[in-house]
């Protein structure tokens, strides 16, 4: 049996059909061909184009402080040498040959007093194109004149006892007759790289990094298959969704996006199916604010039911774009930072409750609607929000952020202390936040949890293993103790629904619950067998061409459970 969550909008249409139990979902009768291939680099100005690229280090003091933290573009996270230790270098591939002309280094208080830049075309051979030996710390903002594929900063002297630890380290300059500025001709950060290593602690699935990121390439090329698109011409890509009750929603874009910037590097046509799902993106927008997405379109690809944007697909579709400003650069067929900033905007505008910093359902919600302070916990995507706050520098999503982290708690405490699960909608939120006393928008079970907040253990670990975050951390550690509880450490008992009390709801086996869960035990270092269970059940369940939800979930849990989820 395959059932799908229910989804409505403003105009109380489902957006999501659940089939009698015991019925399997008919095939839609969509077709399409996925031939693919790849638009050009442009311009030739002078540019930013270390960010995102792989980095390596000489030493790390410790985790946490890798070489990736310094072309991270967020001057909270930095890289650090061992400390008392000299020489040490950073080295950053810029992806392709390259003419720079300006380096500008955000030391951390460990700074270099002796040092040089140096640039090559092998990572072998190196040429001098600065050195320095008062450096003083703070900001070195360096004109230098050089080429090469690779530039390193290569430190003999330290400036204090400590080591060398660099906030950013930015590189500026333009192709030398290749491709133009930005991230060069691979991505930033290519799939299977792990140039972004998860908090010290995290699990991984038993077996070589290897293997765990071919499994990962294999359910990928399946769900490809299954569920990307070409229809309706114009350039287009789509996720379809058979399990919906409309051929094309924009969660299953969102969803896609997020997919295919993550796996670049595996895949060569991973840009070209990006720009594709871009394109619809942008050839549809929602009603109530065109710079969102609307989030449902028919089988002749004409968005329906009033047009408007769902907040889901927008949460992803804004991060996917800011994954690709850091695969690919934006100076492309579409600027995807700028597009990112617009969509983030958007977000904060009109799917976001100004007065209690939660966020809305969709963008149709307005003051006085009977959904103004209505919320869906699978909507709380905190490393997004970790996400817009440092690529818009709007100190407004750190509030959010520990909006949404207060209410997991306090939902947690109140109303689930024995499990930690979450229902799928809260309501009074502007007085006092609780489950949904029944249905709300979707479902008898809105305030169960069900096919919305299945998708929470996901969502909470991905912050966990990427931040750190001690309430991430606690969230997904009460979720792991209870489950692993409940179901004595065999995955194949994980049932489908939950009442918060812990009470199963209904029977079988979905992706869409089994699989987040993986997340929630990577955080708990005494649940390495359970999390091999949960692996094990994913890589030996094929994907049900029938649900694209399910499936889409248990690739992105895979993604992150191999150590491949990044936070750009």
């Amino acid at each position: 049996m395959s059932q799908a969550h229910q989804h409505r909008s403003a105009h109380s249409s489902h957006r999501w059909r659940r089939p009698l139990a015991g019925l399997a979902v008919a095939a839609t009768a969509l077709t399409g061909v996925t031939a693919l291939g790849g638009p050009a680099a442009g311009a030739d100005a002078p540019a930013l184009i270390s960010s995102g690229r792989p980095t390596t280090a000489s030493s790390v003091e410790g985790s946490g402080f890798d070489a990736g933290r310094a072309v991270d573009g967020n001057t909270g996270t930095r890289w650090a040498s061992q400390e008392g230790t000299d020489p040490q270098w950073i080295r950053i591939d810029l992806g392709a040959g390259r003419t720079i002309s300006r380096v500008k280094l955000n030391w951390e208080a460990a700074y270099g007093k002796t040092y040089r830049i140096q640039t090559s075309d092998d990572g072998s051979a190196w040429t001098d194109v600065y050195s320095t030996t008062a450096g003083d710390g703070g900001t070195d903002d360096l004109t230098v004149n050089g080429t090469g594929r690779y530039i390193r900063l290569y430190g003999t002297a330290r400036g204090t006892a400590y080591g060398y630890s660099l906030w950013e380290f930015e590189v500026y300059g333009t192709g030398t007759g290749g491709p133009g500025p930005g991230p060069g001709p691979g991505p930033g950060v290519p799939f299977g790289s792990h140039t972004r290593p998860y908090v010290a602690g995290t699990l991984r699935p038993s077996g070589t990094q290897a293997a765990l990121d071919q499994k990962v390439i294999d359910y990928y090329a399946k769900w490809k298959a299954a569920f990307l698109r070409q229809n309706c011409g114009n350039g287009w890509y789509q996720v379809i969704s058979p399990d919906a009750d409309h051929p094309y929603v924009g969660e299953a874009q969102g969803y896609g996006m997020v997919i295919a910037a993550t796996m670049a590097g595996a895949d060569p046509d991973a840009k070209k199916i990006f720009d594709g799902l871009t394109k619809w993106m942008i050839d549809h927008p929602s009603s109530v604010n065109r710079d969102l997405l609307a989030a449902e379109q028919d089988a002749s690809c004409k968005s329906v039911d009033g047009s408007d944007g769902a907040t889901d697909g927008d949460m992803d579709v804004a991060y996917g774009l800011l994954l690709a400003d850091r695969q690919w650069g934006s100076s492309g067929t579409y600027d995807y930072k700028a597009l990112a900033l617009k969509h983030i905007a958007a977000i904060k505008k009109d799917e976001l409750n100004p007065s209690t910093n939660l966020l809305k359902l969709g963008d149709w919600s307005g003051q006085g609607d009977e959904h103004y302070y209505v919320t869906r916990t699978s909507d709380w995507m905190v490393d997004h929000f970790r996400a817009f706050r440092a690529a818009s520098g709007d100190a407004a999503w750190d509030t959010v952020r520990t909006a949404h982290q207060n209410q997991i708690a306090n939902l947690q405490s109140k109303y689930a202390p024995n499990t930690g699960l979450l229902p799928d909608f809260v309501v009074n939120t502007n007085s006092t936040p609780k489950p949904a006393p029944g249905k709300v928008l979707e479902d008898p079970n809105d305030g169960a949890y069900w096919w919305n907040a299945c998708r929470t253990p996901w969502r909470i670990a991905d912050d966990a293993v990427t931040s750190g975050d001690a309430k991430s951390l606690a969230a997904a550690r009460k979720l792991n103790s209870w489950i692993k509880g409940k179901t004595g450490g065999d995955p194949n008992k994980i049932g489908v629904g939950y009442r918060l009390d812990g009470s199963q709801i209904s029977s079988g086996s979905e992706a869409a619950y089994f699989a987040p869960f993986a997340l929630a035990a990577m955080t708990d270092p005494g649940s390495q067998a359970w999390l091999d269970a949960l692996w094990n059940k994913m890589v030996a369940t094929p994907v049900d061409t029938s649900s694209y939800f399910s499936a889409s979930i248990q690739l992105q849990v895979m993604i992150t459970a191999s150590g491949n989820h990044w936070v750009p």
